[in-house]
């Protein structure tokens, strides 16, 4: 069953570590009823499900001790559509350099920490047609690369000699942290896959209003 088509207008965060508050914070400013995600039996209702950022050994460990692994295969496997940023798109990569995949749902190839340690973490500004009409700021903290995309599998974000953004038909993933830049592009692009009314044009969307805390307005919501 799709999820979307069956009038579910809710997108979760996983919350087991990473960026949650942020991701939940640029959906609210579109618009987009939010939750965050900590028990299988909270994906149910689900139009779609950020995986964000965190680390990856770690959170891969976590999704298999509260069987979240499982849930959100099957929950796929019932039309949620996901995407990943950062180390969720590690997670849902069906080939990780020198490692095992963990959920394997998305046929890319993915080099984890390919940029080398924090201290090389970076900002720039790219342009996503698919996405906007204007260049989006980009943030990467320790990120990864996808250095194959298979059959099926849409480039979005094509950059020197890897790949930033991708997607299939039901997921989306970015190796940067489009939550801790003051644009909603791609949360709205998200937002739109998963089948929801999103107000807003196709620019970069940037938000005047958001300061790198603000997420914490809306933290007593949740």
């Amino acid at each position: 069953m799709d999820h979307a088509a069956a009038g579910f207008g809710v997108i979760g965060v996983l919350d087991l570590q990473g960026g949650v508050q942020e991701h939940l914070d640029h959906l609210r400013r579109l618009g987009v009823a939010a939750r965050p995600v900590k028990r299988a039996a909270e994906l149910a209702g689900l139009a779609g499900l950020i995986i964000p950022g965190g680390e990856s050994t770690c959170l891969s460990r976590l999704l298999a001790i509260f069987g979240l692994d499982r849930a959100i295969r099957q929950a796929y496997d019932g039309g949620l559509k996901l995407w990943g940023t950062c180390a969720g798109a590690i997670l849902l990569a069906r080939e990780n350099v020198g490692e095992m995949p963990c959920l394997g749902l998305i046929d890319i190839v993915v080099s984890r920490n390919a940029f080398g340690s924090q201290l090389d973490s970076f900002q720039c500004e790219a342009l996503a047609p698919a996405v906007a009409r204007e260049p989006i700021p980009l943030t990467f903290i320790r990120a990864p690369k996808i250095v194959r995309a298979g059959e099926g599998v849409r480039v979005l974000l094509p950059m020197a000699d890897y790949i930033a953004a991708a997607e299939d038909d039901r997921i989306l993933v970015t190796v940067f942290h489009p939550e801790l830049t003051p644009s909603l592009a791609f949360h709205r692009y998200f937002a739109r896959k998963c089948g929801l009314s999103v107000a807003g044009g196709d620019d970069a969307g940037v938000d005047p209003d958001w300061t790198p805390h603000s997420w914490m307005d809306f933290s007593h919501h949740v």
